[in-house]
């Protein structure tokens, strides 16, 4: 059996000394980088195209960027960490790309179990129990395509340079920006910007 190729993502000095000391004992992980920092993980994934790539959730600046990387490295199974996920957060992990989505507080036979059911394409989500209150009505998430326009929205780009981008008519652009908005609860661009901000 061929060992699982990974990449892991900066972490806070504690977590990301665990984790590494967690993969180095398991024989069928090959760690290929460790401490990458999110402005070069797209680079990391180029050069190794490793099977799994571990993300610090603390570390995006926005969701779509799980979007982004899954986009550009399809090969590459993401698996994003985060402090307390909750269930509505994992879903928008897992909508936008990520093929697990798990606490940081996850035990680490179960991180290592997440890793290989990950490397096979998987998905695996946070247990709903203990530190997971459950969301009866949590945000609604974006779709995929609403991701794209978010992206172009937070860049500053007019409805006609977005349609243009997307191939989409301006109607298409106005409508999934109506939509962005009441999902993220803002009203005009400038709300918009600042919550990419805040």
């Amino acid at each position: 059996m061929q060992p699982v190729t990974i990449v892991i993502g900066r972490f806070e000095d504690l977590i990301g000394r665990g984790l590494r000391s967690l993969l180095a004992e398991d024989p069928n992980i090959d760690l290929l980088a460790g401490d990458v920092e999110l402005d070069a993980f797209d680079a990391m994934l180029r050069e190794h195209a490793p099977k799994v790539a571990i993300i610090n959730f603390g570390s995006l600046r926005t969701p779509v960027e799980v979007n982004r990387l899954h986009t550009a490295h399809p090969e590459t199974r993401l698996l994003v960490l985060a402090s307390r996920p909750t269930p509505s957060e994992c879903n928008q992990m897992l909508a936008f790309g990520a093929t697990a989505c798990l606490s940081k507080k996850t035990e680490a036979r179960d991180i290592l179990n997440a890793i290989h059911l990950a490397s096979r394409g998987l998905h695996v989500l946070p247990r709903t129990s203990g530190d997971y209150a459950p969301e009866p009505l949590g945000p609604e998430l974006l779709t995929p395509r609403e991701a794209d326009v978010l992206e172009h929205l937070q860049a500053g780009r007019s409805n006609a340079e977005i349609a243009l981008a997307l191939s989409v008519s301006v109607e298409t652009v106005r409508t999934h920006r109506r939509n962005i908005y009441r999902k993220l609860g803002v009203r005009t661009r400038r709300e918009l910007a600042s919550l990419s901000h805040a």
